[in-house]
């Protein structure tokens, strides 16, 4: 009897899956391997909508990653996935707003990096009716990395993103990633890129790639000048973190992890990128304003300033070459940059709230060809403010950029426990480092570096939280 039961059990069975597998393999024959893709990816995306759903701070991580590697990404596969992060924080903000959590943590949000994002944002939403904008929907596109991303990230990031081992994982994630994309810039350098890479430089950016003959890599960035930045900003986080009060191991995990960051700097060909570790350091000189680093650091970066500046050594080196130009007040690019900023000048001298968001740029030629300022190469972030919001905007962003900096300067110094102190110190050097390259390149509100600055900002402005709970930890000066 038992077997027959069994017989019956698995009859009906082959009968059920027979049932769905016929129509299946039917409309597989039809439809082809898209069809495939589909039903692979389903219970991917339904474990991965799963997974977010379980904690907002999960979307941040993911919102991390995919800034890493979204610009890579979208040289091999096509289709729209340029609004992939926007499309991940509204969810992350759906799952904060169901998150039961939320309630008792609003407080968090009375912060003054939350209310200076909300005025920032603010005026960024009034360009959207700047009578010279020539186009709205330029605006939505390049809102995004002016201010609608740090609008997104910061109360995300106050309210989930606000332990000590969140900040461990975020410096984690971010530092393992940097060094992946020092990996893949080497593949480029010495294996050569690969056709969707070469599609990509042939479409355009080959012409500010290769330079006489010589690949800049640009690993799965945006572009060789903004892999550079990355590096340098990734390098100096990690180099300061290597000489605070950590274990042999993670010292010399940060120790390996900052040279290979910077040496992924180096052949990137970046010169505005160089200004990141040196206006870092200069600022963590600044912050910690103990006399034995300030007279190491002086040394160094004056030792690196007259190799540069004053001898030939290593000239053969492209690279070495290419960033001794960035010292040269009389380099043709340099000089280029002058010219248009003097144009600027000119063209805004009337129009103290600029030409709109999104009027200047890539987005700028897309939406508006042929205007002034679609057709003025803007070569810096604060330029690019300046064209687009005007002196207004640029006035109101730089105060807050000075004030982000004096606040990091002021209260890292106030914090009592060292591990905590020594990895805000990072976070505030590297900040001030991208502030200050920002000048020479549009480096602040591009991927991944405005993701990761705004996140380290929530962490810098959640400083009474988190250095509460490492005193409780033990995290303590030695008396």
């Amino acid at each position: 009897m038992e077997t027959v039961e069994a017989l019956k059990t698995w009859s009906l069975r082959l009968l059920g899956m027979g049932f769905f597998a016929f129509p299946l393999a039917w409309a597989i024959s039809q439809s082809g391997l898209p069809l495939v893709a589909l039903l692979f990816a389903l219970p991917l995306g339904l474990a991965l909508v799963w997974w977010l759903f379980q904690h907002p701070r999960n979307g941040l991580f993911l919102t991390i990653g995919l800034a890493f590697l979204l610009p890579g990404i979208m040289r091999y596969v096509p289709g729209p996935l340029g609004l992939s992060i926007d499309f991940l924080l509204v969810i992350t903000i759906i799952v904060a707003i169901m998150h039961p959590k939320l309630v008792r943590d609003t407080s968090l949000l009375n912060n003054p990096l939350f209310w200076v994002t909300l005025i920032w944002f603010g005026y960024t939403f009034l360009e959207l009716f700047n009578p010279l904008a020539r186009s709205r929907e330029a605006w939505f596109y390049a809102v995004r990395g002016v201010s609608l991303y740090q609008l997104m990230l910061v109360p995300l990031s106050l309210l989930f993103f606000n332990t000590n081992r969140d900040l461990k994982i975020f410096l984690n994630i971010w530092i393992l990633l940097s060094i992946l994309a020092t990996l893949w810039a080497m593949r480029q350098l010495f294996v050569g890129v690969d056709s969707f890479e070469m599609a990509w430089l042939n479409g355009g950016p080959r012409k500010t790639h290769i330079l006489f003959g010589k690949l800049r890599p640009f690993s799965f960035f945006t572009d060789a000048g903004q892999f550079g930045a990355g590096m340098g900003h990734t390098g100096v986080v990690a180099a300061i973190l290597a000489s605070g009060p950590f274990s042999n191991r993670k010292k010399l995990f940060f120790g390996i992890a900052a040279l290979i960051c910077f040496y992924g700097m180096v052949i990137s060909g970046t010169r505005g990128g160089l200004f990141v570790p040196v206006a870092g350091v200069l600022s963590h000189t600044l912050a910690t304003r103990r006399l034995k680093i300030v007279l190491a650091i002086t040394l160094v970066l004056g030792s690196s300033y007259v190799f540069l500046k004053h001898t030939k050594i290593a000239n053969q080196n492209y690279q070495v070459r290419r960033m001794r130009t960035a010292l040269d007040p009389n380099d043709a690019s340099f000089q280029v940059r002058l010219t248009n900023q003097r144009k600027f000048k000119d063209y805004l001298r009337d129009k103290p709230f600029g030409g709109g968001i999104g009027s200047g740029g890539s987005w700028g030629q897309r939406f508006s060809p042929g205007t002034f300022l679609a057709e003025t190469a803007l070569d810096s972030w604060y330029v690019k403010i300046w064209a687009e919001a005007g002196v207004v905007g640029l006035t109101i962003h730089l105060i807050f950029i000075f004030y982000f900096i004096g606040y990091g300067l002021w209260r890292c110094h106030r914090i009592r426990a060292p591990q905590l102190r020594t990895q805000l110190y990072a976070l505030q050097a590297g900040f001030s480092g991208i502030a200050f390259a920002s000048y020479g390149n549009p480096i602040l509100g591009q991927l991944p570096t405005g993701i990761i600055l705004f996140i380290a900002l929530a962490f810098m402005f959640n400083v009474d939280k988190l250095e509460a709970e490492a005193l409780a930890a033990g995290d303590k000066e030695e008396i």
